[in-house]
């Protein structure tokens, strides 16, 4: 059965093994209700916009930009399993902003994201992506725990 509810479903990954679990949520929502999942990768040019702009700085965006290919396509390949059209978004800027925008932009439905429940000064002094996306996105968001967390 079809489900005109989703259309359009984001799932924001950073590529670490914390985000399989919302992975795994995003394509079994997609699966149900017929949607497309646009697999969202953001790299955060913020957290090193203050080193000069030479062969280092080029590198670590490489290495970035690599992680985030490496991140979305696996979510395709999730997708492909369970016959989930995706589309591979791959944006540069601080993470928060770029997936409220890109959803408010793209007719998105649902944001699915994970979250590795920082707490104390970790959280106090880095704040926390999924956090952000639910506090400012007018788009509804499914964060999902990772099995790790308690």
């Amino acid at each position: 059965m079809m489900s005109e509810f989703y259309r359009n479903i984001v799932i924001a990954t950073d590529g670490s093994e914390n985000s399989l679990k919302a992975i795994s949520y995003g394509i079994e929502i997609a699966k149900l209700s017929g949607a497309t999942v646009h697999a969202l990768y953001v790299i955060d040019i913020t957290s090193f916009s203050s080193i000069p702009m030479d062969a280092g700085w080029e590198a670590m965006y490489d290495t970035l930009r690599k992680e985030g290919e490496k991140a979305i396509s696996m979510v395709q390949e999730r997708g492909k399993v369970s016959g989930v059209e995706v589309r591979e978004v791959l944006l540069e800027g601080h993470p928060s902003n770029e997936i409220i925008n890109f959803a408010e932009n793209n007719n998105v439905d649902l944001i699915v994201m994970g979250t590795l429940g920082k707490t104390g000064l970790d959280r106090f002094l880095m704040g926390s992506v999924a956090e952000k996306v639910v506090r400012g996105s007018k788009v509804p968001v499914l964060v999902v725990r990772s099995e790790k967390e308690s």
